[in-house]
């Protein structure tokens, strides 16, 4: 069986074939709290589509909250950290060939509408649908053995991958891409003090894109090899704030007066007050990891209305800075290989997720190998 519908313009795999039944293994959401490994249809492309086996995707920590909160009505497959090799093109398709090597991007912006044009792009109508499925409602899909790629994704979010790069380091460009559109919303400057709580993958990869943007960086982790991590690729000063007045520590290393800017990349309401501790008068806080639709947060006004603190907030990529994120991972200006701890098939997501959400020792990234 062909792994695509005949409106669209087959050329044989040069790797793996779909299997002759027209099934594929995925790891599909059923439910809050449930995913199970199961044979779904291969997608069916288009024209302007393009079909990619996928080699690895990372998991997220979005992926995590709507599975464990069960935000979203199932059935999904989710994963949107993807990388893989082209395996069938749709008619029209002129940019791609068979056996490209391939990163996607799930979301792009048309470019043109009033939140384009503020720059706003995850606010744009377009980047909000969802350009990357592996079946049921688009949902990234790169917890399946092969995704579909939807033509403006095909147009405008696909990225070659260099032959020196792996397909677990190319999976890091979105998150990247993420980490380093909060970075310029915080606007972090050379020569500024900046606090990053938390030293997860994406807390790490905060600290290393402020630390190249020239500012001095302390870090907080409740896990020691973390701590220790985030002393090895840069940071200045690494603290458990379990055991440390890091109010003191912070107002010390900062002549009294606190941080410039403060990014939270732990998704725990409670530590915004005490984000907003850490800040210097008019000093910045960036929350990245609070994107949860029920959570709610409380904090000190006066931190706002009279010390003149601002709260802001990061959510997803950026498409102007598609190149800049392309550029640290493929030229490997940050270590983003060094930051996979874990590595699980398909068939042992279900360990991944637990890993994933429950960190501990050294683990940091986990990336699922289909």
């Amino acid at each position: 069986m062909k792994p695509v519908a005949s409106s669209a313009q087959v050329t044989a795999p040069t790797k793996a074939a779909v299997p002759l039944d027209g099934q594929m293994r995925a790891a599909v959401y059923r439910g809050k709290a449930n995913v199970v490994v199961e044979d779904v249809p291969v997608p069916v492309i288009a024209d302007g589509e393009v079909l990619i086996q996928v080699a690895a995707c990372g998991i997220c920590g979005t992926d995590l909250k709507k599975i464990e909160y069960g935000f979203l009505p199932p059935p999904l497959i989710l994963g949107h950290e993807i990388a893989g090799t082209v395996v069938a093109v749709g008619r029209g398709v002129r940019r791609w060939k068979i056996g490209d090597r391939v990163v996607s991007f799930h979301h792009i912006p048309c470019g043109a509408c009033f939140y384009c044009e503020r720059r706003l792009f995850s606010q744009c109508p377009t980047y909000k649908k969802v350009g990357v499925t592996a079946g049921f409602q688009p949902s990234g899909g790169g917890f399946a053995e092969y995704v579909r790629v939807m033509p403006w994704i095909v147009e405008r979010g696909m990225i070659a991958i260099p032959p020196d790069i792996s397909f677990e380091e190319a999976t890091f460009v979105e998150p990247v891409n993420t980490c380093l559109k909060a970075v310029r919303k915080a606007r972090v400057a050379k020569d500024e003090s900046v606090v990053v709580i938390g030293q997860g993958p994406i807390g790490l990869l905060l600290m290393m894109l402020s630390r190249l943007e020239g500012a001095r960086v302390l870090t907080t982790d409740l896990i020691p090899e973390r701590r220790r991590r985030s002393l090895q690729y840069g940071a200045t000063f690494s603290l458990d704030p379990a055991s440390t007045d890091l109010v003191s520590e912070v107002r010390r290393w900062t002549e009294g007066r606190g941080a410039d800017a403060v990014l939270l990349a732990v998704p725990s309401p409670a530590l915004v007050s005490d984000a907003l501790g850490l800040a210097r008068p008019g000093g910045r806080v960036l929350l990245f990891a609070h994107n949860d639709p029920v959570m709610r947060i409380e904090f000190p006004a006066a931190a706002v209305g009279v010390e003149e603190k601002e709260i802001l907030g990061s959510y997803s990529a950026a498409v102007d800075l598609k190149g800049e994120s392309v550029g640290l991972v493929f030229k490997r200006l940050v270590p983003v290989r060094e930051l996979v701890s874990h590595r699980f098939s398909l068939e042992d997501i279900q360990r991944g997720l637990q890993v994933a959400a429950q960190p501990a020792g050294d683990s940091l990234k986990v990336v699922i190998v289909p």
